[in-house]
């Protein structure tokens, strides 16, 4: 068995490389033009983990090999699937950042071109390259849906109109460039869905939490944790926050949820998907790679309580909220596919805030020196 393991030098791609290199007896192929140091770099910030070059990660693991490529380049990616012809295509690469695709039209543009052409570039090259039994799972993301006020479907919507009723996809409501290329993405693969043979699953990652696996403990080796406005999740920030001493920021009442899943759980699930293939009903399989939805002011609290057993002086402040939005949205949405797919919930929210603040407390001083990141900036152009 071959797995082509994109995006892998990223924050869950790294995790799940190395999973799936102790779990699988296949050598793993993993490709990465390592745009996310860049893109970080750009933004004055750091990663909080201390992460070694690409080559010392790599080269250490022995089943593990690294290409170094650009996905969006079509002649790239056939000769990558034409030379490894892998069974399973586990697709995690993209720009994934919303506030790096809204700083302006030259990066809403990069990042829909960048995201799409790299979905578009593996569909048609298994196609064209007769690979009609391979797997093809990309990550996704829970954005795509926006905030409907009902419980969101684990797949496809039911409608009925007085003449009859079906299953249709459920609506593309994503807030950002960068969200509306995962509805594309999802979109594409519906459309490839109809006219390939392969089979295809979808995962639609919410907010990740947690900084440590099994394996990353092991090979001593951790994966990137990105703080900064442009590439720190909302947990992210809010952990590097109170290390730093700095108030935790709430915007508003808080009181709006957000899907969350922890490190662990993501990285299980995918390597349970590739391990146990597609369903083999028709269509794509979809899941809602979310724990549960967590108020953000719920979040910032569990941070500062947790704080406490690491002598952090952790004060939650609440600011006048700059963004249009519903402080009251109590997200709704359907996990049973996932939830059996990973088999139940590996770690709460209080154990990878504690996971997270174990590890960060050790950098408290790399991530002080760049406090100034919590908030935009004026990115440089190198």
């Amino acid at each position: 068995m071959t797995v082509l393991l994109t995006g892998a030098d990223g924050y869950l791609g790294w995790p799940t490389a190395l999973r799936l290199a102790d779990r699988l007896d296949e050598r793993i192929v993993c490709v990465d033009n390592f745009a996310r140091r860049s893109w970080v770099a750009e933004s004055g910030s750091v990663s909080a983990t201390r992460v070694e070059s690409p080559e010392e990660r790599f080269d250490a693991v022995e089943n593990l090999s690294l290409v170094e490529g650009d996905l969006a380049d079509r002649d790239f990616v056939l000769q990558l699937l034409e030379t490894y012809e892998p069974d399973t295509v586990l697709h995690a690469a993209a720009q994934p950042s919303a506030p790096y695709s809204s700083i302006n039209g030259e990066r809403a543009l990069y990042t829909q071109r960048n995201n799409v052409s790299m979905n578009l570039n593996l569909l048609h090259g298994l196609a064209e390259c007769g690979l009609d039994d391979t797997h093809f799972i990309e990550t996704t993301t829970t954005g795509i849906y926006g905030a409907p006020h009902f419980p969101i479907p684990e797949g496809g919507l039911e409608v009925e109109r007085k003449d009859g009723s079906d299953e249709v996809p459920f609506p593309a409501m994503g807030g950002s460039w960068y969200h509306q290329t995962k509805s594309f993405d999802a979109a594409n693969m519906r459309l490839a869905e109809s006219q390939f043979e392969f089979p295809m699953s979808e995962v639609r990652t919410a907010i990740v939490y947690g900084t440590e696996t099994e394996e990353t403990q092991a090979h001593e080796s951790p994966t990137r944790f990105d703080f900064d406005y442009y590439f720190g999740t909302v947990v992210n920030r809010f952990c590097a926050q109170a290390v730093a001493g700095y108030p935790i920021t709430v915007y508003g009442k808080g009181e709006q949820r957000k899907p969350m899943v922890s490190l662990e759980d993501t990285v299980e699930s995918l390597v349970r998907l590739v391990e146990e293939g597609h369903s083999g009903d028709d269509g794509i399989d979809i899941y809602n790679q979310v724990t549960r939805p967590v108020a953000i002011v719920e979040l910032a609290e569990t941070i500062a309580e947790v704080g406490d057993e690491f002598d952090l002086d952790a004060a939650v402040k609440h600011y006048e909220n700059p963004r249009n939005e519903d402080e009251e949205h109590k997200m709704e949405m359907e996990n049973d596919r996932f939830l059996d797919l990973v088999g139940g919930q590996q770690q709460t929210l209080e154990e990878g805030i504690r996971d997270v603040l174990g590890t960060l407390v050790d950098e408290q001083d790399r991530i002080a020196a760049h406090e100034d990141r919590f908030l935009p900036g004026v990115l440089t152009d190198e």
